[in-house]
């Protein structure tokens, strides 16, 4: 069995590790999905960034160009964290804290002032609340089991 710092043998799964695969394949399509008409609403507004932005995700979550750049990131972020044990807990744990703290900017900053620069709307901030609580949590809790052995020609 793996250690918690450790990368998992061949024949290893970590639920932690498939948490943080499967937190950064939902951000990577969620980036996508930013840039699509159709799915992002008023797509015709999407500006780089700042609150000017009208663009939502499904109607509902407002975006910019960085914003989408961002998920995309944080997306690649987590496939890449997910190798092993360690950095999938932690990039659980970290990101759900920066998320966190973006939720408590949301609230802070007024949503049509030049200080909403990613853009942010009450949607967004309270996704971004429900999404820290979720990483954190699953940071702490699944990076506390160990791996489990594999069968042959199973994946994570």
């Amino acid at each position: 069995m793996a250690s918690l710092g450790s990368t998992p043998r061949a024949g290893e799964r970590s639920p932690v590790r498939a948490a943080a695969l499967i937190v950064g394949a939902v951000f990577l399509l969620v980036g996508i999905l930013g840039f699509i008409p159709g799915v992002t609403t008023d797509y015709d507004t999407l500006q780089f960034a700042g609150h000017h932005s009208e663009a939502k995700l499904l109607g509902l979550f407002n975006v910019s160009i960085l914003h989408n750049l961002v998920h995309l990131a944080f997306g690649a972020a987590g496939l890449i964290a997910a190798r092993a044990i360690r950095t999938s807990q932690l990039y659980l744990i970290v990101g759900g804290a920066i998320y966190l703290v973006l939720w408590l900017y949301g609230l802070a900053i007024d949503e049509h002032s030049a200080a909403n620069f990613v853009p942010l709307n009450t949607a967004d901030n309270w996704l971004h609340f429900a999404l820290g609580v979720g990483m954190v949590g699953l940071g702490v809790l699944l990076g506390r089991r160990t791996a489990a052995p594999v069968p042959p020609g199973s994946a994570i």
